[in-house]
């Protein structure tokens, strides 16, 4: 078949939920209409996150009789590497697996591509940051494509009240790459006859975005990072709840400006308001006492407000452990109203709609253990009748729907237990360790700056809850006890980082524990030599002596 006779193709990469199956729809009953043969198939993917599936469009340009075997047209059933028209995806990992496949060619391919993310479950279940860099993802599909147009299709669509693909098939018409006007896209979506208001919105905002991509030569906004900021440091502390007009607030940000140096204001302002809303004022008021025997190492004013000092990795990291996740923290997070109005809005219910919300709660012995006061909290853990009863009637978990009146008291009553937080034995436990890790801290940083820095990141092997935070304090405790032996290395803190990050390499810590016995024996070795030094040498002079 010649080049001009030759049908259009476009391959449509979506996640469930996400309309794939309706954009394609629109594109088929838009050749349709014109007379055109088309036909559509979908392959369903492995769920990834929500599965993933390719739905794949051709159809023949030119009107043709279906009575008319001779000439009525072949069309594929699958894309094929090197021979796709348009490629959509409608999330930034779905687009690199399309650049991947080689569905996306310079010769022929037209990528439009949402940049938002939809992070996959090695990401989300990574101990450390597991997110992927987007920017590579960007620069391969700007060599492999020969138009690219990309944009937060998500949060355009979001903004006019639609679905992603009715933004995405905006950008579609706007890249003037099928042969249908604009009025010809929007009277698809019209004889859909579903959400016709807001789709044709959300698509004349996609049509905007794509015409500006082409004027900018492509230049479209970079990534936006939609569960978590794009580039942020790992275990940054959040935007806090706007507390400006709380005389407690005001009363810590003044406190902050007069005691501490400027370039750490913007992580102490974020740490109190964390910690005001976690506990109290009076708990964020004993934050900033704890940083306080750093100023003496840290407290120059001349520190450019990016700089990784000690002062304020020490500050952020000591924010994040005083504000650990208990059983109290999480009924409290779970019965926000924030939250329910955040479930709606994703779940894009209407204000006559009723939502509920069912959570999955598995509470351990340990963990109720950890909200008792300490004294009882102990009692509870020793083998026995109790603990045993306890254990049995927790290890099946329970479904709790905080939208009913039953399900919301049971958790408004654990969450009320933040009142007396403070003798609670996880609380004693957690502080414990926190002042333990400020003298290490505060120790080294006179002698070893490097190190102390390095200890003070540390922390963020210590986080979450239940069997996660179990196995981040094991992998901790691991790396104190030979913080002695790390210490007498050549490069201590290079030698901390790395069992750091072997810690959070994998869940069952056997890459710690092999770099740990490594550690060791050289240390054991190191020491059996110095002392065999000292010893011929106490020889020597004894013998010198003698003479």
């Amino acid at each position: 078949m010649s080049k001009s006779m030759r049908p259009v193709s476009v391959a449509i990469l979506a996640m469930g939920g996400e309309g794939g199956g309706v954009l394609a729809d629109w594109i088929v009953d838009l050749a349709e209409h014109e007379g055109y043969p088309a036909q559509t198939t979908s392959v369903p993917g492995v769920a990834q996150r929500t599965g993933a599936t390719i739905y794949y469009v051709e159809f023949y340009p030119h009107a043709v009789d279906i009575h008319d075997h001779v000439h009525e047209p072949v069309l594929s059933l699958v894309p094929m590497p090197g021979d796709v028209d348009v490629v959509i995806a409608s999330e930034l990992m779905e687009m690199g697996r399309a650049v991947q496949r080689g569905l996306v060619t310079s010769d022929r391919t037209t990528l439009i591509a949402s940049t938002h993310r939809v992070y996959s479950m090695t990401e989300k279940t990574s101990m450390s940051d597991g997110r992927v860099d987007p920017k590579p993802f960007i620069k391969q599909a700007e060599g492999a494509a020969k138009h690219f147009v990309r944009a937060d299709f998500a949060q355009i669509a979001e903004q006019n009240g639609s679905v992603i693909s009715a933004a995405l098939l905006g950008a579609l018409a706007g890249s003037e790459v099928l042969p249908f006007s604009r009025e010809q896209f929007e009277a698809a979506i019209r004889r859909a006859g579903v959400g016709v208001d807001s789709s044709l919105k959300a698509f004349a905002a996609g049509v905007e975005t794509a015409r500006a991509s082409y004027r900018n030569d492509g230049g479209a906004e970079e990534s936006t990072q939609r569960n978590g900021a794009a580039g942020a440091k790992p275990g940054a502390l959040p935007p806090a709840p706007d507390a400006a007009a709380n005389p407690d607030i005001v009363a810590l940000e003044r406190r902050i400006a007069g005691e501490f140096p400027r370039y750490v204001t913007d992580v102490l302002s974020r740490a109190v308001r964390r910690l005001a809303d976690y506990q109290d004022a009076r708990y964020a008021h004993s934050y900033l006492d704890k940083l306080k025997p750093l100023l003496a190492v840290d407290g120059t004013q001349d520190q450019p407000s990016d700089a990784d000092t000690l002062l304020s990795e020490t500050a952020r990291h000591l924010a994040l452990w005083m504000s650990y996740e208990d059983t109290v923290r999480v009924a409290e997070l779970k019965i926000r109203a924030t939250r329910f109005t955040r479930v709606r809005d994703e779940v894009k219910a209407q204000p006559e709609q009723v939502v509920h919300i069912n959570e999955f709660l598995h509470p351990r012995v340990d963990e109720i253990a950890d909200t008792l006061p300490a004294a009882l909290g102990r009692w509870l853990l020793r083998p026995g009748m109790l603990h045993n009863l306890v254990k049995r009637m927790t290890s099946r978990g329970r479904v709790v729907r905080t939208t009913s009146l039953r399900g919301f008291l049971m958790l408004y009553g654990v969450a009320s237990l933040r009142t007396i937080r403070r003798r609670s034995l996880r609380f004693a436990n957690e502080h414990a360790e926190i002042d333990a890790w400020l003298a290490r801290v505060q120790g080294f940083a006179a002698t070893d700056y490097a190190l102390a820095l390095e200890i003070a990141r540390s922390q963020r092997l210590v986080k979450g809850y239940g069997d996660t935070h179990a196995r981040g304090m094991r992998n901790y405790r691991k790396l104190v006890a030979v913080l002695p032996a790390i210490a007498r290395t050549a490069t201590p803190a290079a030698r901390l980082r790395t069992l750091c990050e072997a810690a959070l390499a994998d869940e069952a810590g056997e890459k710690l524990d092999a770099l740990l016995d490594a550690l060791q024996k050289n240390d054991l070795a190191n020491v059996r030599h110095a002392a065999d030094t000292e010893s011929r040498a106490s020889d020597l002079l004894m013998a010198s002596t003698t003479r």
